[in-house]
């Protein structure tokens, strides 16, 4: 079963006085898919990082599962939401791919089965079973980043927290990203990103916040939050709403985040003129309209 995530007035200052969270509220539902996003400082990873208790508010509370996070040991949250770091390497240590993905669920309790069958799929998952035995140092970036996931896929949190998780990647490696996504959703388990990849948030997230100054400032759907109306707002966080809104926008047809989108009110435009376009006769062979 998945856990609520709830966020409470939560502030957070640092030690050399930077207020990184002023006043933070937030749900998350079980089952959901978040986008986060907002420019670099605005206050995004030191909010996901309240939910494992890596970090921990310096007012207002962060409650998993309704239980108060301060309350709780990282490594009991640990077994609740998992974080891919956005940089692999504060993540890896171990001298095998294979070990660096079976820490994590062997610190957990898993049997030697329930480890196998878990370090399995989450290589799989990723495209690195043929590298079970590799040094993850001998790994390119993106395909580390694909084992700081697997590590934590492996373990089978009810929530996963994914912080820029497309950088680096082709988009091969995107796409496969985009399915681990749809995987998770489809089990039911909680999915939150960090990401400045607006295609990738409207394409695969229901719901997107926008955070600046360590405040949220926008709230909704990608429909919603990418719509012509609210890009000053964006404007205001160095974000811009991805091409498809864009045009949308431009060809009038409203609020277009996807491709898939764009498309399907495009044709429904047309189909509409088409529809309304007065009927012209063709005229007859002999010159005549029919």
């Amino acid at each position: 079963m998945t856990l609520p995530i709830g966020v409470e007035a939560v502030s957070f200052r640092y030690p050399d006085g930077t207020q990184a969270l002023e006043d933070v509220d937030l749900l998350v539902e079980r089952g959901e898919r978040l986008a986060i996003i907002g420019q670099n400082g605005s206050g995004k990873s030191t909010l996901v990082r309240q939910f494992n208790g890596l970090l921990r508010p310096t007012s207002g509370r962060v409650l998993i599962d309704d239980v108060d996070a301060a309350a709780q040991h990282v490594a009991h949250l640990a077994a609740k939401v998992g974080l891919v770091f956005q940089n692999p390497d504060r993540q890896i240590f171990a001298a095998k791919v294979r070990s660096e993905v079976a820490f994590g669920p062997r610190n957990l309790g898993m049997t030697a089965t329930e480890l196998e069958r878990a370090v399995y799929a989450a290589l799989e998952s990723v495209g690195l079973t043929d590298q079970a035995d590799t040094n993850p140092y001998d790994l390119g970036y993106s395909r580390r980043k694909l084992l700081a996931l697997a590590s934590i896929l492996a373990m089978r949190t009810p929530i996963v927290v994914l912080d820029e998780p497309t950088t680096g990647q082709d988009a091969r490696g995107v796409a496969r990203i985009q399915q681990i996504v749809a995987e998770l959703a489809e089990a039911g388990r909680t999915i939150i990103t960090i990401s400045h990849d607006m295609r990738f948030v409207a394409e695969s997230f229901e719901r997107v916040i926008v955070m600046r100054a360590g405040q949220i400032i926008l709230d909704g759907t990608p429909a919603e939050v990418f719509a012509e109306a609210a890009w000053p707002a964006l404007a205001t966080t160095y974000l811009e709403p991805p091409l498809p809104a864009r045009v949308g926008a431009n060809a009038g047809v409203g609020a277009t985040p996807t491709e898939a989108v764009l498309v399907a009110s495009l044709a429904a435009l047309g189909n509409a003129s088409a529809i309304d376009a007065p009927n012209v006769d063709t005229p007859n062979a002999d010159g005549r309209n029919g």
